[in-house]
């Protein structure tokens, strides 16, 4: 029996016109797909919407042509770089799909998109199983509490294995996989997929481009082996989930339990994140990608069943911004997750940080197409133009009363006092306050940086605009004046995030900027506590300004700032008021910003105040200026340590090779973790090795080896250096080697 699962592309345009005004939240889906540079996450992106009705071509990343990747870096390179929304409908429901990278560089598109979404599909490389970059997504789903479905990709494969992507799912994430599909290869090595639960194998007509797959029953050598696979399914299920195992006590065993109860259970299991279904197949040869969409609809929730902090807001309108873009015609355009109320055209909106917004127009997402709609109910995801001053990580709220009401009906429900302005890191109560109302996005140290300019003078407020804009779409972006130099400096968080930078300033602002040399973002440390008094007087504007501070650095890793509650200390310390206890506390962590060495920041330091002596009439700014300089002070006399940035390294080479590239990273201050086998072929080595030692090590490694290498490569931290490798970073910092 022939099954058509695609709408027809006449018919699905007037369905979709009308699905703007009478779909449900019950009937929406809001879903990441998450995974590994190169698994086949935009592959699979575009098969969705050809097979929804929504696109009339595939799209293919070696033809440049896919609708996600529409940037012309992304287009050019074949990797996607701006995380994109697409929408389109499956079955009477509308999902919402965001398209994100898979390089490390653009971890942070990734944690923006996580903040719109209720569930993520995370697609691996059947022949590579659980990679580096995806344990990072995963951990980032973790952190947002998102339920995940997985689709094991290229399965067609010959070297395809999908039970070590099995084994690899419960041993590198500690997940609980449930298979729900098993492969099967005819005698022409095309891929066949046997379902599980309904017992039926499925096959796909590739002349329709995977539009069209049939549903027959098993053969006979099969049918024992899936039906042990569908018991071992309900049992696993039925020990998570007391509805299911209520009705397999009632029907004394497995033979006579519906599919559709097997499937709720298995809702509400993944809903409480127990449970990670599996799905398999096939994106670029057009196989599995209808039932991925199905379990999406299936076991993924709906936005009603998620979200229930907001509920604090009533009524009242909150969305949350979680990404800006460029666009040449439309300006900036805001992607907004709205988790209650309405979005509509004309309305106006306060954001966290007090700016008034007035929403001129709505779109619904399509990458880069937009089509004008009157404006989106709660649950959905919309693009609004005419926001000037929202940032990412802003909540967009109908007035400031309404956020006010809003966190104290949050406090209350959570029995918090109510002045919690500085709340405990650890407390679980003060997170989910945070989650909602900080305005602020959590951004990734830098690992380079280098000095930005403009071709002539007559474009230097034009290189400003357009950083600016850029910055505003990418918060891991980071722009700093620096006063000592004169120069403009970008931070960011690899070669290949600096290089975009630069490319789209000149193909979206028509910049031809020039950058600098990388520069490795270096930190310092203090090498032992120390202690000193900072005395200051001057006359400013006919006014005495006098400070005496005493301040002591202590190696800590938390906290940053502390106040000597001993002895007469406490009693010095307690007379002064808050607002200036906040202004010292500015100026002294800003001192910590640049070390004497290399001018990088210092971290694991904590600044104590043992005694203040505050002239009368002395401004703020004066003693936030004179904390800063003894904090400099103290930092130079007792010195500091460079800590450099370190990189995890996981390499796919041929066994023949390994030997070569080990004696290459020997060379490179490395340290090897671990080699082990990935297949008959080749071995994966680990490695730690110092960021300085990487510049260009992809392609050294290509040559080295004649091509037949990978590697992926992530930030894990910062170590100390050696006396001998200091005074090396310290001249190539200052320009000497």
């Amino acid at each position: 029996m022939s099954i058509a699962r695609g709408f027809p592309l006449l018919k699905c345009v007037n369905v979709h016109a009308r699905w703007q005004r009478f779909y449900s939240s019950a009937k929406l889906r809001n879903i990441g797909i998450l995974a590994h540079i190169d698994a086949g996450k935009t592959t699979t992106t575009e098969r969705m919407l050809f097979y929804a009705g929504k696109t009339r071509t595939l799209g293919e990343v070696h033809r440049g042509n896919t609708v996600t990747d529409y940037l012309t870096q992304e287009r050019e390179r074949g990797i996607t770089i701006c995380s994109s929304a697409v929408a389109f409908n499956w079955h009477g429901h509308k999902i919402n799909l965001l398209d994100t990278p898979g390089h490390i560089d653009f971890t942070m598109e990734v944690e923006q998109s996580l903040h719109a979404v209720d569930g993520v599909v995370v697609v691996l490389d059947g022949t590579a199983g659980v990679e580096a970059q995806t344990i990072t997504v995963w951990a980032q789903a973790e952190k947002h509490r998102l339920p995940k479905i997985v689709f094991v990709n290229k399965m067609d494969r010959p070297d395809a294995d999908f039970m070590t992507c099995i084994q690899d799912l419960s041993q590198k994430l500690d997940a609980k996989p449930i298979c729900l599909q098993s492969p099967l290869k005819d005698e022409n090595g095309n891929l066949i997929i046997l379902d599980v639960i309904t017992q039926q194998m499925f096959t796909w007509n590739n002349v329709s481009l995977g539009r069209e797959y049939t549903a027959q029953p098993l053969f006979d050598e099969h049918v024992a082996e899936l039906q042990e696979k569908r018991y071992a399914l309900i049992d696993e299920l039925s020990g998570i989930d007391d509805d299911l195992a209520q009705v397999v006590i009632n029907n004394e065993g497995f033979d006579q339990i519906r599919n559709d109860l097997i499937k709720q259970a298995l809702r509400r299991a993944v809903e409480q994140r127990k449970v990670v279904p599996v799905l398999l197949g096939s994106a670029y040869k057009n196989v599995g990608v209808q039932h991925l969409m199905d379990g999406v609809i299936d076991y993924l929730p709906a936005p009603p069943e998620r979200n229930q902090l907001y509920d604090c807001f009533g009524e009242d309108f909150v969305g949350k911004v979680f990404k800006i873009v460029h666009d040449k015609q439309r300006g900036s355009l805001t992607l907004v997750r709205v988790f209650r109320g309405e979005l509509k055209r004309g309305a106006r909106l306060v954001t966290t940080r007090n700016n008034a917004e007035v929403v001129s127009k709505v779109y619904e997402p399509l990458a880069d197409e937009y089509r004008e709609i009157s404006g989106v109910p709660a649950g959905d995801v919309a693009i609004c133009a005419g926001l000037k001053h929202t940032v990412t990580g802003d909540l967009l709220t109908v007035s400031t009363s309404s956020l006010k009401n809003a966190q104290k009906r949050l406090q209350k429900t959570l029995k918090l006092p109510e002045r919690y302005e500085a709340p405990e890191e650890n407390d679980a109560d003060a997170a989910l306050v945070r989650e909602i109302f900080s305005t602020e996005p959590q951004i990734p140290d830098a690992v380079y940086f280098c000095s930005i300019e403009p071709p002539s003078l007559a474009t230097q407020n034009a290189m400003e605009a357009a950083l600016k804009q850029l910055q505003r779409e990418d918060p891991s972006l980071r722009v700093n004046y620096d006063t000592v130099t004169g120069q403009t400096v970008l931070g960011g968080m690899g070669e290949l995030h600096m290089d975009i930078v630069k490319s789209r300033i000149l193909t979206e602002f028509k910049i031809d900027v020039d950058l600098g040399p990388l520069q490795i973002a270096y930190k310092e440390t203090i090498e032992t506590p120390a202690m000193d008094t900072f005395q200051i007087e001057k006359e400013i504007a006919g006014n005495k300004q006098s400070v005496t501070i005493t301040l002591e650095l202590l190696h800590e890793e938390k906290e940053r700032f502390s106040l000597d509650k001993s002895g007469e200390n406490a009693a010095n310390l307690s007379a002064l008021r808050p607002r200036t206890l906040q202004v010292i506390r500015k100026g002294a962590l800003s001192g910590l910003e640049r070390g004497p060495r290399v001018g990088g920041q210092v971290v694991d330091t904590q600044i104590r105040l043992h005694n203040m002596t505050i002239g009368r009439g002395t401004a703020d700014s004066f003693i936030m200026a004179a904390t800063a300089q003894c904090v400099q002070k103290i930092l130079t006399s007792a010195g500091t340590r460079l800590l450099e940035p370190v990189m995890a390294l996981e390499i796919v080479a041929p066994s023949e090779r390994i030997s070569t590239i080990i004696a290459d990273l020997s060379r490179r201050r490395a340290t090897i973790n671990d080699v082990r086998p990935k297949s008959e072929q080749n071995n994966i080595i680990s490695v730690s090795a110092p960021l300085a030692e990487l510049s260009g090590y992809s392609s050294a490694l290509r040559t080295i080896t004649s091509g037949t290498a990978s590697m992926t490569m992530q930030p894990c931290g910062f170590a100390r250096m050696n006396a001998n490798d200091e005074l090396r970073a310290i001249k190539r910092a200052q320009g000497f080697e």
